[in-house]
């Protein structure tokens, strides 16, 4: 696990420019820590992953989660049973579709706090298994 800090403020943003921060501040993060972000976004008839990185010779597949408060749960564990399992189905198509199934493959977490003192970004790695 890594943790930084970042001054941003997304108070006063909507939801898809909120994702869209925390999606950024989340590749920051992830560059920092010496990912190599491959894409951003995939999209497929499954669904979507946020960040798909290389970790040394690890295939990582990132979901992105924040929140401003731990009221309704951390951002970890926003990624329930099925959103890892709709995860876990758009990997296999991407792994499927760039002929990659031989290469080692894992799906990491992004948690981010968006706190009045200062945002925190933790990476959460292997935050699950594949799960079909």
């Amino acid at each position: 696990m890594a943790g930084a800090r970042s001054t941003g403020d997304l108070s006063g943003s909507n939801n898809i420019e909120k994702g869209k921060k925390g999606e950024d501040m989340a590749a920051a993060c992830l560059r920092k820590e010496g990912y190599k972000i491959v894409e951003r976004n995939y999209r497929c008839l499954y669904g979507e992953i946020d960040i798909i990185a290389m970790d040394a010779e690890d295939i990582v597949f990132i979901e992105v989660k924040s929140r401003k408060s731990d009221n309704f749960g951390s951002p970890e564990e926003a990624v329930g049973i099925i959103k890892q399992r709709k995860i876990s189905k758009v990997a296999l198509n991407y792994l499927q579709e760039k002929k990659l199934t031989d290469h080692n493959a894992r799906f990491d977490v992004v948690a981010i706090r968006l706190l009045p003192r200062g945002d925190r970004v933790e990476i959460i790695k292997n935050a699950f298994d594949l799960s079909c």
